[in-house]
C-alpha cells in the first residue's frame, strides 16, 4: 500500500510539473540585425536569420524555408528604410502573423536624392508595422554606431512587449550593449580624427557608407548606388575616375560581397592601391573577420583610416 501511495504522488507530482514554455520565435532580416537580436536574447529566442553572413539582402531572392520560417516567427525585425523590398512579398506568400519590428525606427534618415538628413517624421513605419511603401531614404543606418544604439532600443522593447516574463533579461542585455556601442562610437570618432579633414575621402563599390561619413567626416564616393544593382554608364565611370586621379584618393576599397572587377578597373586606370575588403551590409560568418556589428566597426576603422593617410 505504501508504495502505492507514494507511486500515486510522484505521479500527482509530475503531472503538476510546469510544462516550460516555446522561446520566442524570432526572425531577423539579415545578419547584423541578427546578431543585435542575439546579444539582447540570449538563449531567450529561436533565432532565424533569413540572409546570413556574406549575403546581400538588396539582391536576395527568399525560398520555401525562408516562408516557412516567416509563417512560424512570433517577430520579424527588419531595417526597413527600403532596405528589404522583398519582405511584403515573402511575408504574404508565408501568410505570416508575426509582428513587424522596425528596427530603423526613430533615426533621422538619409534622403537618397538630396543627399541630407530628412525631418525624422518621415522615418518609414511604425515600429511595429511594417511600412507598405517604402520611401526614397538611404537604408544604411547602421553604419553610424549611434544609431545602432536606436536599433538596440527598439528591438529590446519589442522582445520584452513579446515575452514579458524575460523583459528584465532583455532590458539587462541591451543596456550593456548599448554601453558598448556608446563606446565604440567614441573610438570611431577618435581613429577617424587621426586623418587630417583634407585626406578623408574613400572610393567604395556601393554607397553604404553615407551614415557613416555624414557622422564621422569622411567623404565616400562610389560607382554603384544604394542598392549596388545598375551598373554605371561609361561616362559617369570617367567621370568617377577623373577625380580620383585630380584629388589624389588613394583609398580604394571592395565590399566583402561585391563583385571586384570594377573596383580593380579603377584601380588599375588611377593607380590607386585597394586597400581591403569592408563589410557594409553583411557580417562575416563565425571565427571571420567581422563576426558581430561590433567587430564590423573593429575591422574597417583601422583600414580606412590606414588608407586615408595615403591620400
Amino acid at each position: 500500500m505504501k508504495r502505492f501511495l507514494a507511486c500515486i504522488a510522484l505521479a500527482l507530482t509530475l503531472g503538476a510539473a510546469p510544462v516550460s514554455a516555446e522561446p520566442l520565435k524570432v526572425v531577423a532580416s539579415f545578419s547584423i540585425l541578427g546578431d543585435m537580436v542575439e546579444r539582447v536574447a540570449g538563449d531567450h529566442v529561436e533565432l532565424t536569420v533569413l540572409v546570413g553572413p556574406d549575403g546581400d539582402a538588396h539582391s536576395f531572392e527568399p525560398g520555401p524555408a525562408h516562408a516557412a520560417a516567416l509563417a512560424d516567427a512570433n517577430l520579424l525585425v527588419v531595417n526597413g528604410l527600403g532596405f528589404e523590398p522583398w519582405m511584403v512579398r515573402l511575408a504574404a506568400a508565408a501568410r505570416s502573423k508575426a509582428t513587424y519590428v522596425v528596427a530603423s525606427f526613430g533615426i533621422n534618415p538619409r534622403d537618397m536624392e538630396k543627399d541630407s538628413h530628412a525631418p525624422e517624421s518621415k522615418s518609414d513605419g511604425d515600429k511595429e508595422g511594417y511600412p507598405a511603401v517604402p520611401h526614397d531614404f538611404d537604408p544604411h543606418a547602421w553604419q553610424n554606431a549611434a544609431n545602432g544604439v536606436i536599433y538596440v532600443r527598439n528591438i529590446a522593447d519589442a522582445l520584452a512587449k513579446a515575452d514579458p516574463e524575460n523583459a528584465g533579461t532583455y532590458a539587462a542585455n541591451a543596456a550593456a550593449y548599448i554601453a558598448e556601442l556608446e563606446g565604440l562610437d567614441a573610438w570611431v570618432r577618435a581613429e577617424i580624427a587621426k586623418v587630417p579633414a583634407g585626406k578623408r575621402k574613400v572610393i567604395t563599390t556601393h554607397d553604404a557608407f553615407g551614415y557613416f561619413g555624414d557622422v564621422y567626416g569622411v567623404e565616400f564616393h562610389a560607382p554603384l548606388g544604394f542598392a549596388g544593382g545598375a551598373q554605371p554608364s561609361a561616362q559617369a565611370l570617367a567621370r568617377l575616375i577623373d577625380q580620383i586621379r585630380t584629388e589624389g584618393i588613394k583609398a580604394l576599397f571592395i565590399e566583402t560581397m561585391s563583385d571586384p572587377r570594377m573596383m580593380e578597373t579603377i584601380s588599375r586606370e588611377t593607380g590607386a592601391e585597394m586597400g581591403g575588403a569592408l563589410y557594409s551590409d553583411a557580417l562575416s560568418p563565425g571565427g571571420g573577420e567581422a563576426p558581430s556589428y561590433v567587430a564590423m566597426f573593429q575591422h574597417n576603422v583601422p583600414l580606412l583610416v590606414e588608407a586615408m593617410l595615403k591620400n
